[in-house]
């Protein structure tokens, strides 16, 4: 059974930094791509980072720059470093990962965590 879970949400001041982690059990970090959504209050849930399993990232233009995704197979865990935050930040943040479909990886993100909220606020 794969279970992703976030952590290190909280509240942080514009200008701050946020390290959010996402640990895997039942699923090796690393195996197929893993991403990082967030959903606003009243918005959709939007891709901000994917990370492949070759390394190779992606950012949505609004995250571009401030953050930063990374994987530790090690510790088996996704991480997302948040720099330069700023009010629209504002959001839950939740880790999904492809299946490893054991040839291939499925394509979509099939597995997903709880969520950790992030509030920017002064």
């Amino acid at each position: 059974q794969v279970q992703l879970v976030e952590s290190g949400g909280g509240s942080v001041q514009p200008g701050g930094s946020l390290r959010l982690s996402c640990s895997a059990s039942g699923y090796v970090v690393g195996s197929c791509r893993m991403a990082w959504y967030r959903q606003a209050p009243g918005k959709e849930r939007e891709l901000i980072s994917s990370i492949r399993s070759d390394g190779v990232t992606r950012y949505r233009d609004s995250v571009e720059g401030r953050f930063t995704i990374s994987q530790d197979k090690p510790k088996n865990t996704l991480y997302l470093q948040m720099s330069s935050v700023n009010p629209e930040d504002t959001a839950v943040y939740y880790c999904a990962a492809e299946e490893d479909l054991g040839v291939i990886c499925s394509r979509d993100f099939r597995y997903w965590g709880q969520g950790t909220q992030v509030t920017v606020s002064s």
